[in-house]
């Protein structure tokens, strides 16, 4: 069994072990082993501290097989992007231009470099070794975080963003790279990739001022822009059928796009639902949710639910492994929306 939990200090040797397996265009997690640990004391931190305002502090959540220890997944939440440093990305424009003297109108897009410095909530870092892929199990480590955001809803901004991972081969060959990036930067994808999480200064000094327009580019580039990653087409149909959609926002490294949902309006936001733990015993019958506690941190699991009137009902096992007694609040989270 699996059970999603907040990163504890002690995580630090087996979540270095598990970021090393993640592939390139999975920025946030192209990361040093000190970097890894000042985000896992940050994380640590914010689980436990007690004011409700987002500051850009990061929420490290692990999925843990119960039975050997190990860590197999992580996700993440950063509360604010563009504090201490800025939040990059290109914005797409488009414009028409029409000559009277040729009767005809230019369809002309342009890329604009955009800074930004009080910005949304962002979602992201989210890797789950392939064995475990499947069962559920991808979905309970994405849902879990809004779990924990509807239960602590003033520590999140109002909108809530996630850069989706551009088309690029498992090498790192990225075909938006290198008809933009390399030109300015001189280095390849995975280098620029990783000191982007180092200092963001070089994305300032080295972008281009102007827009770059895309009728200069390769002609099968545009048909790569905005487009997400093979291994990333699950993750965001999955967010999209929560209520996110794409915006006029891509990634400046990898062309990959943004999507974008009001905090309220996330699907599982509005799913999850409060409810007291009545009781439990040796076996539930009923159906399998998303069952989060706040109990010191963070833990949840899919679960099977007994639903009463004032509360709910979970098995003996399944209480200990989320650590929690007769009487604590529980969050519910059906896995799936709803059909309309």
């Amino acid at each position: 069994m699996e059970i999603v939990r907040a990163v504890c200090l002690e995580d630090l040797d087996q979540l270095w072990e598990l970021v090393g397996r993640a592939t390139y265009g999975l920025t946030t997690l192209q990361v040093s082993k000190e970097q890894l640990s000042e985000r896992v004391e940050h994380s640590h931190f914010a689980f436990h501290r007690k004011t409700e305002k987002p500051s850009g502090e990061p929420y490290v959540f692990v999925m843990e097989n119960t039975l050997t220890k190990q860590l197999v997944g992580l996700s993440c939440i950063f509360s604010k992007t563009g504090g201490y440093e800025p939040f990059y990305s290109y914005r797409r424009v488009r414009e028409s231009h029409y000559c009277e003297l040729l009767n005809k109108i230019q369809h002309v897009e342009s890329l604009h470099l955009e800074k930004i410095h009080d910005g949304p909530t962002e979602i992201g870092s989210l890797f789950l070794l392939p064995e475990y892929r499947g069962q559920g199990r991808g979905r309970l480590l994405s849902l879990s975080r809004f779990a924990f955001m509807a239960a602590h809803p003033n520590r999140f901004a109002q909108e809530v963003i996630a850069e989706m991972r551009g088309v690029m081969t498992d090498e790192g060959q990225c075909p938006f790279w290198e008809a933009i990036g390399r030109h300015f930067f001189d280095m390849d994808f995975p280098q620029a990739d990783t000191l982007s999480t180092i200092n963001k200064r070089f994305i300032e000094d080295l972008m281009p001022r102007y827009p770059i327009y895309l009728n200069l580019l390769p002609d099968g580039l545009l048909q790569t822009l905005g487009k997400v990653h093979t291994n990333t087409r699950p993750a965001l149909a999955m967010l999209e059928a929560e209520g996110f959609q794409a915006i006029d926002l891509i990634d400046i490294f990898d062309g990959g796009p943004v999507v974008r949902c009001k905090r309220d309006a996330i699907g599982a936001v509005k799913r999850t639902q409060r409810a007291t733990l009545l009781s439990t015993k040796e076996e539930v019958d009923g159906p399998s949710v998303i069952v989060a506690s706040s109990q010191g941190g963070f833990r949840a699991a899919i679960a099977r639910v007994q639903r009463e009137e004032a509360g709910l009902v979970l098995a003996h096992q399944m209480a200990e492994l989320l650590q929690v007694q007769v009487g604590d609040k529980l969050d519910l989270l059906e896995m799936h929306p709803k059909k309309r």
